[in-house]
């Protein structure tokens, strides 16, 4: 088991004028998830079907840091930052119970984009997967510190 380490998110009512060095994301303490749909208020949120949230492992990102990497909450990005959580080891179908109630499909390893690399001091060369995307399947208010939990496979399909 797991557990969430932060939650960030970019405001969609609010307008950016210069992003060639960060990604701008609001850390918040709590977020609601809306199935189909992703972070409620997000402005990224309800544009792509199998990309919804963006989660990064915690223990990734400390590995990165000894490389010289800026690993502040959503400077990969990342909407969602899990502990104990090997994302590398998730499967494509697999699903992550999030709080009590919230639950997300893993839909595909997530690469390395041009925005990523003008946020970030270092190249990713010998970077493979940059964390995993997924969608809400079940909504709900997800906390920071909340327990993850990796959904076990029921009749041969995962689910919750």
């Amino acid at each position: 088991m797991g557990s969430i380490y932060s939650i960030v998110y970019q405001p969609a009512d609010r307008e950016y004028r210069n992003r060639s060095e960060d990604f701008i994301r609001v850390p918040v303490q709590q977020a609601n998830l809306i199935a189909g749909h992703g972070i409620e208020g997000d402005r990224k949120a309800g544009h792509h079907a199998k990309r919804q949230i963006n989660l990064l492992s915690r223990e990734w990102l400390l590995r990165l840091k000894d490389m010289g990497y800026r690993i502040e909450p959503g400077q990969f990005g990342e909407q969602i930052t899990l502990a104990g959580i090997d994302l590398d080891q998730m499967k494509i179908g697999e699903h992550l119970q999030l709080g009590a109630t919230a639950c997300i499909e893993i839909t595909q390893a997530r690469n390395p984009c041009g925005r990523l690399q003008v946020a970030q001091p270092l190249a990713f060369e010998g970077l493979n997967a940059i964390g995993v995307m997924g969608t809400v399947v079940t909504g709900g208010t997800i906390r920071v510190g909340d327990p993850v939990i990796r959904v076990q496979s029921v009749n041969g399909r995962e689910g919750p």
